[in-house]
């Protein structure tokens, strides 16, 4: 059975799956953020993945009775390999025709190149709008003058690593941690095998000639010597990168760069602490004016190694079975040595390194989405601050309005133009809010803290009638900015969307401390006269009948407590699939479907009704939840189940698998960044037949594999999950009352399914969804 479809086919044949269940999956999807939608890249083409999962089912795959990711034999082999592999120019010998032909484009029929870049017009756009306000500074100027020198060769090397050290430095403090010690450092070598040495040291020993470029250094513990599989990435320094005259890179420096990439890409296989997944790697190829860059993916297991020529055995598996992206090159730096910040060459640069940063330490705590679609806010605010009015040439200082602390603000809008074009409220520490509700009346909150994220405002407050206690205040968007938004449309999932949803859960009578309780619903009273027609109407002012949606408890998200304190300890692990599993049990009893499973939409608070203060996770976020057929779960390329991902729908353990992945992440698996949902299928694919996931959980707790073993077994099929046996076990192990989590135990769960819906479920009759 092959796996793979054409391109935009839904609709792929299934695979079966360790345990005989089924899962589908397709490839051939266009890249995107995180839709399927077609992407420009680049070089003005439109990218069209060509890679496909493996032909071999998943059942050839278990076949053995155990699967170690680098087997023995293909041990020896890289192994063997890595002591070959040290001539640069007979690699070069046997790859630069294929790259030459590759790359040039042909005039006579005018025939792009078959290397396209790594990124789309799109991603780069993202980063940039991203990055607005992030301060990247390089001290060090790259030198321009013409004329080679010693003196100038060293303050090129020096200037090259002050630029990438600001990429580094400024990426980590956005995305990861603002403070503490970055966990990175920047390091050359003069050639393959050789000792890393940092920049000042090279030149003071005399060896500046022999620097063939800088890497970016992953820190391991306290160890000071530095190994090939630390480097994150790689960056090449050349006198002249340019293919002739031609705005492209030169086959010789494709050929280095793939040089080295290879060189890496061995280490990390070779590696004995195999912390991330070893299967591309970003090169990045500079000379004092341009920059591009080069990257190489690939299963280095297919390689077929010939010992008495390795160079074109290694050739042979670039072009046969590796993915070899070039990007264009472009000016990096000014003539005055600055660095270009906020074009092509360097975003390039800087989307490189950001992807491999996630390649060792996960994803980061905020997304390029999150904080790209801040942009339309700051926009806003620049509008706001300077319009130019319609009648003079003047510009219209925006003003704004002082208040009282913890007094209803009462503003004059009426001869206020600028107010009628405010597009979202924004809360400060003090204000109160005034809110209606039909069943409740009018209550009143508020304002203690903010929590404003790129999707919705949220906010911590109090009610005034109950000061003491903290509750969760999210802010949607005004009925009449939901059609032309899609950041507004977001809004309306977390604040109108989770209303229905947890209204429907009340009116069901379902009552659960592992539930987020509605508090209040309704709009916002504003201050000053209302003209609205009807109690359910609206009147001019922006903020009338903005609706509100108050939660009981406020607690941490997962996403940061991981990202704060490092991985969860065993029996933090198994409480939070506990807890998570009873949420879903209580949902599922009202036949509701979460769809948006999540370290983000997973808070962490305090149970301070227990007897000894346990903490609890809670699933909040129920905005996206599935409530019928026609209803559409979130899409999240790192934790929405198969099935969500190739049909958009759910099936009834499509929250138990994404429950699967965030305990794998929470836990210290490693989840590289996907870029389509091809590769996010791909990954899932590759995790579930590998058993890598069950076998990571089985590290933390053998209740934990058994359980990941059991949601295998359901994923794609019509069988629900049966949480009552599963909260029995984990409830044990939990609250520590008999041996629930000693040994796997996985035979009466297995049996959970009748022989004959493991029949179905194999393909004999029915077949699953």
């Amino acid at each position: 059975m092959k796996f793979g479809s054409q391109q935009n086919d839904l609709a792929s044949s299934p695979g079966q799956s360790l345990n005989g269940s089924f899962r589908k999956f397709t490839s051939g999807f266009l890249r995107n953020d995180l839709d399927s939608s077609p992407g420009k890249s680049l070089d003005g083409s439109f990218r069209k993945s060509n890679s496909v999962i493996s032909t071999r089912s998943v059942s050839e795959i278990s076949s053995s009775s155990k699967f170690f990711p680098t087997s023995r034999r293909v041990y020896k082999r890289l192994k063997d390999l890595g002591r070959k592999f040290v001539d640069q120019e007979l690699f070069k010998q046997s790859l630069e025709d294929w790259v030459l032909e590759n790359s040039c484009v042909d005039h006579v029929t005018g025939e792009q190149p078959f290397f396209i870049s790594p990124f789309l017009i799109d991603e780069l756009r993202k980063l940039d709008l991203a990055l607005e306000g992030v301060l990247f500074q390089q001290l060090c100027r790259m030198p321009c003058s013409p004329y080679a020198s010693k003196g100038l060769k060293e303050d090129e090397y020096v200037a090259l690593e002050d630029f990438l050290h600001a990429i580094v430095n400024g990426l980590w403090r956005t995305f990861w941690r603002k403070s503490g010690p970055l966990p990175f450092f920047l390091s050359c070598l003069r050639y393959p095998g050789s000792k890393f040495y940092a920049v000042e040291k090279a030149i003071s020993r005399g060896r500046l000639e022999e620097l063939h470029g800088l890497a970016l250094i992953s820190k391991s513990g306290n160890d000071l010597k530095v190994h090939w599989d630390q480097v994150v990435e790689f960056a090449l320094f050349r006198q002249d990168i340019l293919s002739g005259n031609e705005s492209r890179l030169s086959a010789s420096c494709i050929c280095e760069a793939l040089f080295y990439g290879v060189q890496i890409l061995i280490s990390r296989s070779l590696s004995k602490s195999r912390t991330i997944g070893s299967d591309s790697v970003f090169l990045m190829v500079f000379d004092s004016k341009f920059g591009a860059v080069v990257k190489l993916g690939g299963d280095l297991s297919k390689l077929e190694l010939n010992i008495a020529d390795p160079y074109r055995s290694v050739g042979q598996w670039i072009k046969c079975h590796a993915e070899v992206l070039v990007s264009s090159v472009d000016r990096i730096w000014n003539r005055l040595g600055n660095a270009n910040w906020g074009d092509l060459g360097t975003l390039q640069i800087q989307l490189a390194t950001f992807y491999s940063i996630i390649q060792w330490n996960g994803p980061p705590r905020k997304s390029i989405a999150s904080l790209a679609s801040d942009h339309s806010f700051r926009l806003q605010k620049r509008r706001i601050e300077c319009r130019l009015a319609e009648n003079e040439n003047a510009i219209v200082p925006y003003q704004q309005a002082g208040h009282q602390h913890e007094e209803i603000v009462e503003l004059d809008h009426s001869d206020n133009p600028l107010v009628k074009n405010a597009t979202r409220l924004k809360l400060k520490q003090g204000e109160i809010l005034l809110l209606e509700d039909q069943q409740q009346g009018q209550k009143s909150f508020q304002i203690q803290e903010s929590f404003i994220g790129g999707n919705y405002f949220l906010y911590g407050a109090t009610s005034l009638d109950y000061p003491t206690q903290l509750l969760a205040l999210y802010v949607g968007a005004h009925a009449s900015r939901l059609e032309p938004s899609w950041e507004d449309m977001s809004l309306w999932y977390q604040v109108q969307r989770q209303t229905k949803v947890l209204n429907i859960l009340n009116q069901q009578g379902i009552s659960s401390k592992y539930l987020p309780e509605l508090i209040a619903s309704g709009r916002i009273l504003h201050s000053g006269p209302c003209k609205k027609q009807s109690p359910s109407g609206r009147c001019d002012h922006p903020w009338c009948g903005t609706p509100i949606l108050v939660t009981y408890p406020v607690g941490e998200p997962l996403s940061y407590i991981v990202a704060r304190d490092s991985p969860f300890s065993s029996d933090d692990a198994l409480r939070c699939c506990r807890d998570c599993l009873a949420a879903l049990r209580s949902a599922a009893a009202a036949n509701v479907q979460h769809g948006d499973i999540s370290p983000e939409n997973i808070i962490c608070v305090f149970d301070m009704q227990g007897t000894r203060n346990k903490v609890l996770y809670i699933p909040i976020s129920w905005g996206r939840a599935v409530l019928e057929d026609r209803d559409s779960p979130a899409i999240n390329l790192q934790f929405s189940s198969s099935h969500a991902l190739q049909h958009g729908k759910l099936c009834p353990a499509s929250d138990a698998e994404s429950l699967i992945y965030l305990l794998f992440f929470v836990c210290g698996g490693t989840m590289q960044q996907q870029d389509s949902i091809e590769s996010a299928l791909q990954w899932r694919e590759k995790s579930w037949a590998t058993r890598s996931i069950q076998q990571h959980l089985g590290e933390v707790s053998p209740l934990l594999k058994a359980f990941a073993d059991y949601v295998d077994s359901l994923c794609g099929t019509p069988y629900p999950v049966d949480y009552d046996i599963w909260l029995k076990r984990l409830n044990g192990a939990v609250d520590g009352s008999g041996t629930a989590d000693r040994g796997k135990m996985i035979e009466e769960v297995t049996m959970t399914l009748r022989l004959a819906d493991v029949a179905e479920s194999s393909g004999t009759s029915g077949g699953g969804t």
